[in-house]
Order: structure tokens, then C-alpha cells, then sequence
């Protein structure tokens, strides 16, 4: 009986998650190098929070900016430089940019990265890509341009950049955490890369967990998660989840 009760409970929020009163959040997906979507995205959220002037408003936003989409660079420069000032910021790092940062210091992370979408990174500072089994002095050639184009506000930017954030009820994360171990002492590997062993998961994480990098064609609602990678780069779909108190809801660029 107790274990049946266990289950239960591990599969219906105990709670409605909330955020602090007089406190609106708002969540942004993964971008992967659409500054088309992040700019319409970004003035829906702009037109929602002028409905809401006393609140404090919050953007957080999920990691994955580069690869894979045209405009990786404009993405930096756009959340580096030009986001409104009536918002407070927050950006967490996502895989894909842990593995540029990787690559900046060691070519092995190359292949990797290259296979990706850090072409795509590159051909966005003006740079040729190497193919992802192209020799070592072909990867250390693109190393070395990438430093050097790399301008100092996007180093500072992707060094800076926060691997978790919680925020009354909610836990935000790239891509989730590892079941069964408390919130304080995640592996960041875990907060970058787990998929399978987090989604496939009941547990009740003791927060609510929102995060991107698995994409789905529709945002995603559990019990313990709220997932919200809506596959911008190839479905023009670039999402962000509002929340306000207990209530939830979502804004879309499709």
C-alpha cells in the first residue's frame, strides 16, 4: 500500500508550483541560431509584460543559442547588448555552448562540435568550417581563427553564462537533472546532457523542472517537468513559458 501511495504521488504534482507574488517569469527555449524567432519572440514578450507594469519581470533563458540555425553570432550579440532594461536577465549554458567554449582550448571537442551544428556557428563569425574528420592542423586553423574573431563581450558572455537557477517552486536547468539526487547536488554534466533517465522519470524532483534540449512539437507538461524545446532551428517554433503565481501559460512564435 505504501509503495502504491508512493507512486501516486510521484505522478501527480502534490502542489500547484508557484512563482513569488508580485513576480512574472518569463522562460525562453532553445534558440540554436534563429535571431528571426528570438526578435519575435522577444516582442511578444515585450507587448505581454507593458499588461503588467508593476510586476518584476524576469527573463530566464534555457542555453542552446548557437549551432545548427544561420545567426548564431547576431543571437550573442542580441542577448549580450540589446535586451530591455525593465527585465531582469537571466542565461543559463547549454551543451552546445559548453562544447564551443570547449573546443576554443582543445580541437578534440571539435569533431563533436562540428558534427552538431558548430559549422553553422562558425559560418556566422565569417568563418570557414572544416569537415568533422578533417586532420588536427585543419582543426587547430579553425581554433585559431575562432579566438580570433570571437569578440571579448561573447567570451565574457558564453563564460558567464549559469548552469541552474531556482526561483520560488521552479527549478530551470538546460536539460534536466539526475532523479534522486537533491537539487544542490547535481552534476553539471547531468544539467547539460541527461535525457532519457530525466524525462522518463516520475519522481518528485521537490521542485518543478523546466528545461529545453529534447525537442518536442508541442511544449511539454508533467507532473515534474515542464519542457520547452520546440525545435526553433527546423519547425520556426521559438518558445517561452510565462509564469505568474500558480498559473501557467505559454507564448509562441507559430
Amino acid at each position: 500500500m505504501l509503495s502504491f501511495a508512493r507512486r501516486l504521488w510521484s505522478e501527480a504534482e502534490a502542489a500547484p508550483a508557484s512563482v513569488p507574488q508580485g513576480m512574472r517569469v518569463y522562460a525562453v527555449g532553445d534558440v540554436h541560431g534563429r535571431l528571426d524567432l528570438l526578435d519575435q519572440l522577444l516582442g511578444q514578450i515585450a507587448r505581454d509584460a507593458e499588461q503588467a507594469p508593476d510586476l518584476m519581470k524576469y527573463l530566464v533563458f534555457l542555453g542552446d543559442y548557437i549551432d545548427r540555425g544561420p545567426q548564431s553570432a547576431h543571437v550573442i550579440e542580441r542577448l549580450a547588448t540589446g535586451l530591455p532594461p525593465v527585465f531582469g536577465t537571466v542565461f543559463l549554458r547549454g551543451n552546445h555552448e559548453e562544447t564551443m567554449l570547449a573546443f576554443l582550448t582543445d580541437i578534440t571537442a571539435g569533431p563533436g562540435w562540428l558534427t552538431y551544428g558548430g559549422d553553422a556557428t562558425l559560418a556566422s563569425y565569417g568563418l570557414p568550417a572544416p569537415a568533422p574528420d578533417a586532420p588536427p592542423e585543419h582543426l587547430l586553423e579553425a581554433q585559431r581563427l575562432l579566438n580570433a574573431a570571437l569578440p571579448p563581450h561573447h567570451r565574457s558572455f558564453l563564460g558567464g553564462l549559469r548552469s541552474h537557477l531556482t526561483i520560488g517552486d521552479y527549478h530551470f536547468v538546460h536539460a534536466g537533472i539526475r532523479p534522486g539526487v537533491p537539487l544542490d547536488r547535481q552534476d553539471d554534466g547531468d544539467r547539460l546532457w541527461i535525457r532519457n533517465e530525466f524525462l522518463s522519470s516520475r519522481t518528485n524532483h521537490g521542485k518543478m523542472v523546466v528545461h529545453g534540449h529534447t525537442i518536442a512539437p508541442e511544449p511539454e507538461q508533467r507532473a515534474n517537468r515542464i519542457g520547452i524545446d520546440t525545435g526553433a532551428y527546423t519547425t520556426n517554433r521559438l518558445t517561452a513559458l510565462v509564469l505568474e503565481g500558480t498559473q501557467r501559460r505559454f507564448l509562441c512564435t507559430v
